[in-house]
């Protein structure tokens, strides 16, 4: 009876708001664990009453002690019960997501933070920022893009442009994502706004927001996200942007925010933000099908393949370095991880090369007349 009582008073209250908004659709309701921060659980109030009085399109549960205020809470006795007690009301759906500053990811999962840039005030979904997607660094860096590409989708961006920051692996991850385009799965690549383009990426680019998604390792988006966040403040108190974002992966089934320990009360106000748009436009159903569809085109294949070239060979085969040459001709556009390989398939192959750094990142130098000759090798042997 009492149950019953309650999801009669739920519906009245819906149909209350829904004509005070104008608006009937279902609100999303997201918990926020108060312990844990560096500025305490009153902090963390704070940003939910920000929140609240800026948006007041979803509901904010509590998770933490007592506090004043118009809110729903959950009352914990420290942080790990309240992890304990977040999971349980995301599994029973009482809650449809929820902020906090620690979640223990399975592998396969991380978060896709979102920033707003100072060159520009864009912002700018940078995948990945925390957990590890893959222990292989590029295959890592290749499901990034898919769960950044459906964090776009979940924020409004039907055809989200995507850019590769020029970290170790980029060019790999350039590669097949390329050829999984090509195989029928539906990517745009961002154009650098640097002269020379592409879609590998400069640190220009971060500044400007180029592409709508940044793919690049967790440890580089951590770096990034945090810089962003409170290069204003000094570090200790971050203010500008939307946190580390939801976890994401292939059959992941939970919409978890992470924020920082530092985060203050006006990023966390828009990360609860970033939690209800990934809640109420179903991301956890927007990411399946992005892997479906990765998946339908080779993904599993793609990445085969390269695990398979970066396996270690049972004995190191020794190359006889061919007699030195002058070498002016740079090829760009080989990772800096595959820079020895690449130079050793042309030596195989009696081509002198040498590896080097010029200004867009590695080259492989040859002699002006092996040049042609050494692009189609490369190519060939899948460094290009």
């Amino acid at each position: 009876m009492e149950q019953t009582k309650k999801v009669i008073a739920e519906v009245f209250n819906e149909i209350a708001d829904g004509i005070i908004s104008g608006s009937f659709e279902k609100r999303v309701k997201i918990g926020l664990t108060t312990f844990g921060s560096e500025h305490g659980a009153l902090e963390m109030a704070k940003a939910a009453a920000l929140a609240k009085s800026k948006y007041g399109d979803f509901d904010i549960v509590l998770i933490g002690p007592k506090v004043e205020g118009d809110f729903e809470v959950v009352e914990v006795a420290d942080a790990e019960e309240g992890h304990k007690k977040m999971v349980e009301l995301l599994d029973s759906r009482v809650i449809d997501g929820c902020v906090t500053q620690h979640f223990d990811f399975p592998i396969g999962v991380s978060t896709v933070g979102r920033l707003i840039t100072p060159g520009l005030g864009k912002e700018l979904i940078i995948a990945t920022t925390t957990g590890t997607t893959a222990t292989h660094r590029v295959e890592g860096m290749i499901k990034n893009t898919i769960n950044g590409i459906a964090v776009a989708k979940a924020c409004g961006v039907k055809e989200p442009k995507v850019g590769i920051l020029n970290v170790d692996g980029a060019r790999g991850v350039e590669r097949a994502l390329k050829e999984l385009q090509g195989r029928g799965y539906n990517i745009t690549f961002g154009e650098s706004l640097r002269a020379d383009g592409g879609s590998v990426m400069r640190g220009n680019d971060l500044l400007a927001g180029t592409p709508d998604v940044m793919v690049c390792d967790s440890l580089t988006g951590n770096l990034i996200v945090k810089i962003f966040a409170s290069f204003t403040t000094g570090g200790n108190y971050e203010t500008v942007g939307y946190g580390y974002g939801p976890g994401v992966g292939e059959g992941y089934d939970k919409i978890v925010n992470i924020v920082s320990r530092a985060s203050g009360a006006p990023l966390i106000c828009e990360a609860l933000k970033y939690c209800a748009i990934s809640a109420k436009n179903n991301l956890v159903q927007l990411a399946n099908d992005e892997y479906k569809s990765a998946n339908a085109a080779g993904l599993k294949e793609i990445i085969g393949k390269i695990l398979e070239k970066d396996k270690p060979a049972a004995s190191v085969e020794e190359v006889k370095i061919p007699p030195k040459k002058v070498v002016t001709y740079g090829i760009p556009g080989i990772d800096i991880l595959e820079l020895e390989n690449a130079c050793k398939v042309l030596w195989k192959e009696g081509i002198y090369s040498e590896s080097g750094m010029g200004c867009t990142g590695p080259i492989v130098l040859v002699s002006e007349e092996e040049s042609e000759n050494a692009v189609n090798l490369l190519i060939k042997n899948g460094f290009k």
